[in-house]
């Protein structure tokens, strides 16, 4: 996982916060996760980008970091988008049920889910 680096800064804010995430996000991963995803959000991005193209598994503990998050993002006026799910991801996110909360940009899209 990198640290989140700023684009820009307006007014306290932040535009532009990109996460890339590179391993699974599973339980042993939820510690840094939630801690990189913290730091993020005290910089307020209007936008928090995860980038999760290349993260070959997520289970349950991982998703509740990022509704976290997206909760956390939506407080502060920002917004929460995962960015590049591979199928696999994508479908757990379905099965969990939190595919229609979350917003998320498939592969190759620009769109929203």
């Amino acid at each position: 996982m990198d640290s989140p680096v700023p684009q820009a800064t307006r007014l306290g804010r932040v535009p532009l916060v990109e996460v890339v995430i590179t391993e699974e996000l599973d339980t042993r991963a939820v510690p840094r996760l939630r801690a990189l995803l913290g730091e993020a959000l005290l910089l307020r991005p209007e936008q928090l980008v995860v980038d999760l193209a290349g993260c070959p598994f997520i289970d349950a503990a991982g998703i509740g970091v990022l509704l976290d998050a997206h909760r956390q993002a939506l407080r502060d006026g920002g917004r929460l988008t995962l960015r590049g799910p591979s199928p696999r991801l994508h479908r757990t996110l379905r099965l969990a049920r939190v595919a229609h909360v979350l917003h998320i940009i498939e592969p190759g899209r620009t769109g929203d889910r």
